[in-house]
């Protein structure tokens, strides 16, 4: 009996000792990586006139990575009816009038406000020109927040502000929107 108490009590401490202690002085293990979608600043709301969709090829289309610009994450959408958008655009350039930046909100200025909150670099527009349009019921669209953006001279973190992307060529006369006002000097 006594034996088997000796045995027993060795054994468990041959088990004690194969197992490290514990130091209390060791940092915390890290967090599992986030999805970059955690590291983007805002959220993505419903709204009215549009219902969300599987689309990962147009998700992919608007997703930016850091400093290009584009969307930080985004959800596409599909239009159920005639939604108002709002494109702010560079008059010297016509045909960007019916580009592939949108807002669901009429824009406000001053231009460079608008340029910070929205992640817009000078070179890529020279923002003089307000329209709005419609989105085609059925048109795809891919809704989401800014990403950052590194300019010539400047950069723009990642922004909350939500920012619609239309996959409009307008170059090829591919247009998802229609019934578009004919611009008006902006801000």
């Amino acid at each position: 009996m006594h034996l088997r108490l000796i045995l027993g009590f060795s054994g468990s401490l041959l088990a004690c000792a194969a197992t490290p202690p514990p130091t209390p002085d060791a940092p915390p293990a890290p967090a599992p990586s986030a999805s970059p979608a955690a590291s983007c600043p805002g959220q993505i709301p419903a709204a009215p006139g549009l219902r969300e969709v599987d689309d990962q090829a147009l998700l992919q289309q608007a997703l930016g990575k850091a400093g290009e610009g584009k969307l930080c994450a985004g959800k596409v959408f599909e239009a159920t009816s005639a939604v108002t958008v709002y494109r702010v655009w560079n008059k010297s350039t016509a045909w960007t009038q019916q580009g592939r930046w949108w807002s669901l909100e009429r824009p406000a200025g001053p231009v460079e406000s608008y340029r910070q909150q929205n992640a817009i670099c000078p070179e890529w527009s020279a923002l003089d020109v307000v329209s709005a349009c419609k989105l085609k019921v059925g048109a795809r669209v891919v809704m989401g927040t800014g990403q950052s953006a590194t300019c010539k001279e400047t950069s723009f973190p990642a922004s909350p502000v939500v920012q619609v992307f239309v996959p409009n060529d307008g170059k090829n006369g591919v247009l998802f929107v229609e019934g578009c006002s004919p611009g008006d000097p902006w801000p």
